[in-house]
């Protein structure tokens, strides 16, 4: 299998630096670090038999109604990780995959000790269980479904824990993770070796999760056939066949029940080479995003369901975006991204960072927001630390544990910077030790921008209407290679780059650009102009967001309202507001020429506010 581009695969030869993603990453770690080990793991050694919850003596010798269990919750997880829920135990298998992820990057030797830890914890659990379950739901339950009856999604639950222990395998090099994984593994064959493609086809219509995305690792890692067994027992031939029929099998369709189907697709490709598995994700990202569209976020969905093509207008109300169906379809633009080099996809990564990952974690507290309101006079609702556990709880660990993986790829001929996140990347390239830098002079979110006497002539008194991009190559001795970065689909003007101060030209529209010399200790700036937009939901054409280059702004209002102005000219209704504070420059507008003026800010800095993003707009003339 041919990729044009390829992950960097030491998490630890990128590294963030200070800026806005750095900031959120650390508040991350902090959570994740902040929870207790047993509580994390109470479900597995609940199951396991090798813990027992104990009421105290108030709690025995009452009974106690609703109100007052709260009242006696103690020291647990609660919500979707309490004892008696049927998803418990999945928020586990996300916190591993996150530790893993994070001590990988940043050596961070407190965490990876207790994530080691806990993977000890789960082979005890493993054995306590018989030697293979190590789940935190029993196994009765898969039997459940197996006989028709509902039950909550068990697939989906045992694949959180597995997921976790092969990425601590994976990133952290666990290689007892990878034992408890492969020992699981003859449960599951064993299980599903009883059952006739027919009868495994009706199973697998019910949520089970990345189940084969996880057997296509395990098969890449181990080679063994019985792995590659279950990743064929587990192909959902119903979904994939309609795929590629070219069929609409995803409006009014749960959304994140079928995302991790197409990761599962995506893996196997890469570890079979079979050309059709590739096609089948082609499909459904063609089926998803090209023939759907998205929201001005960049995320879809509406009460976890796909919205019929490029009819949202109805669809706006407080259960847009599911921060999983964003976290996942990030997750499959990635494969797309490196089988084709094309920009499209890393201009749909960083659109959902900002609008998805970003607005969906409380900026202050490092919580988590399930849903992403988008209708008028929206408020975003909070996750707390240790009462809801939902499963975009699980995917907030994950997903800012994640950001260095999508900033640079290896290409045939060198590096391609995919977004433009402050970072450096250490690495080999014909033997030579480089490394390359990233930071912004000017325009993003947070940046500093101290002006010194003679600087207005040159960036003007006001905010600066481009992003600029100052990267540092570094190499031990002279090298040759390819350095590729992005012109992104927001780009307001033609590019400015220069390498030492020289001007190059580029030509085109948006895309990967090239620049190939000799590089040894040089300074590449790149400008790229952005501009006010105003996008509007596809069937209601007068209804527009306002978007800052890929940075979607929301209305500081708790009801709806109607502008008045040039939607194609967005600057008759919107100017800048509050646009310094001593060395930073700040990202808000303010409306100009309503009956009654309104502040906006980036969605990603809402926390409590009431807002809207969607506005209708009417013309000065009415017409």
């Amino acid at each position: 299998m041919k990729t044009v581009l390829s992950s960097i695969e030491q998490l630890s030869d990128v590294s963030l630096l200070p800026g806005l993603f750095k900031d959120r990453s650390k508040l991350n770690r902090e959570y994740v670090m902040s929870l207790k080990s047993v509580n994390l793991l109470q479900n597995h050694l609940i199951e396991a038999c090798l813990l027992q919850l104990r009421l105290n003596e108030t709690q025995r010798n009452r009974s106690l109604d609703p109100v007052q269990v709260e009242a006696y919750r103690g020291d647990l997880h609660w919500g979707w990780e309490s004892p008696g829920c049927q998803v418990r135990g999945q928020f586990l298998g996300h916190w591993l995959s996150a530790a893993a992820r994070t001590s990988a990057g940043s050596g961070d030797a407190e965490l990876r000790a207790k994530a080691d830890a806990i993977v000890q914890e789960l082979a005890r659990c493993q054995e306590a269980n018989g030697g293979e379950w190590v789940a935190s739901i029993p196994p009765s339950y898969l039997d459940r479904v197996a006989r028709g009856q509902w039950v909550w999604a068990p697939h989906y639950v045992a694949h959180k824990t597995l997921m976790g222990l092969f990425d601590m395998y994976k990133y952290a090099k666990n290689e007892l993770a990878l034992e408890i994984v492969a020992k699981a593994a003859n449960w599951f064959h064993r299980w599903s070796g009883q059952f006739p493609e027919k009868k495994m086809a009706e199973i697998l219509d019910t949520e089970t999760g990345g189940m084969l995305e996880l057997w296509a690792d395990l098969y890449g890692a181990t080679g063994d056939k019985k792995h590659l067994e279950l990743l064929q027992r587990y192909t959902r031939t119903n979904l994939y066949d309609a795929l590629l029929r070219g069929e609409d099998v995803l409006t009014n369709r749960h959304a994140n029940t079928t995302i991790p189907e197409a990761h599962g697709a995506a893996r196997a490709y890469e570890v079979t080479g079979d050309r059709r598995w590739r096609e089948i994700v082609e499909a459904y990202w063609k089926c998803a995003v090209t023939d759907r569209g998205t929201f001005c976020t960049g995320g879809q969905s509406s009460g976890e369901v796909w919205t019929p093509p490029f009819e949202f207008a109805a669809r706006l109300g407080d259960t847009n975006q599911e921060h999983c169906t964003v976290y996942n379809m990030i997750r499959l633009a990635d494969w797309l991204l490196r089988w084709t080099g094309e920009a499209r996809y890393s201009d749909y990564i960083e659109r959902n960072l900002y609008n998805g990952i970003l607005a969906q974690q409380n900026r202050t507290t490092g919580m988590i927001a399930y849903f992403l309101p988008l209708e008028a006079g929206a408020h975003k609702i909070w996750g707390s630390p240790t009462h809801d556990f939902w499963c975009c709880h699980g995917t907030l660990v994950q997903a800012h544990a994640t950001y260095s993986s999508y900033i640079y790829y290896r290409s045939a001929d060198g590096i391609a910077i995919s977004q433009y996140i402050p970072s450096e990347i250490q690495t080999m390239h014909a033997g030579t030790q480089v490394k390359i830098g990233q930071s912004f002079e000017s325009g993003n979110l947070g940046t500093e921008d101290i002006q010194r006497p003679g600087d207005a002539a040159k960036s003007g008194w006001h905010r600066p209407s481009e992003w600029t991009i100052k990267i540092a190559v570094d190499a031990e001795k002279p090298v040759d290679f390819q350095l590729q970065f992005r012109v992104p689909d927001w780009i307001a003007g033609p590019t400015g780059v220069t390498v030492n101060g020289e001007t190059r030209k580029i030509d085109g529209g948006p895309g990967f650009k090239t620049i190939d010399r000799k590089w040894h200790h040089d300074q590449v700036t790149i400008e790229l102009p952005k501009s006010l937009t105003a996008v509007p939901i596809p069937d209601q054409t007068d209804t527009v967001a306002f978007m800052d280059g890929p940075i979607v702004l929301a209305g500081l209002s708790s009801h709806q309202r109607r502008l008045t102005g040039d939607k194609d000219k967005p600057e008759t209704m919107l100017i800048a507001g509050n646009e310094r504070e001593w060395w930073n420059w700040l990202s808000g507008y303010r409306t100009t020429g309503q009956p009654e003026n309104i502040s906006f800010i980036p969605l990603l800095d809402v926390v409590d506010e009431d807002y809207t993003v969607y506005f209708e707009v009417s013309s000065p003339t009415g017409r």
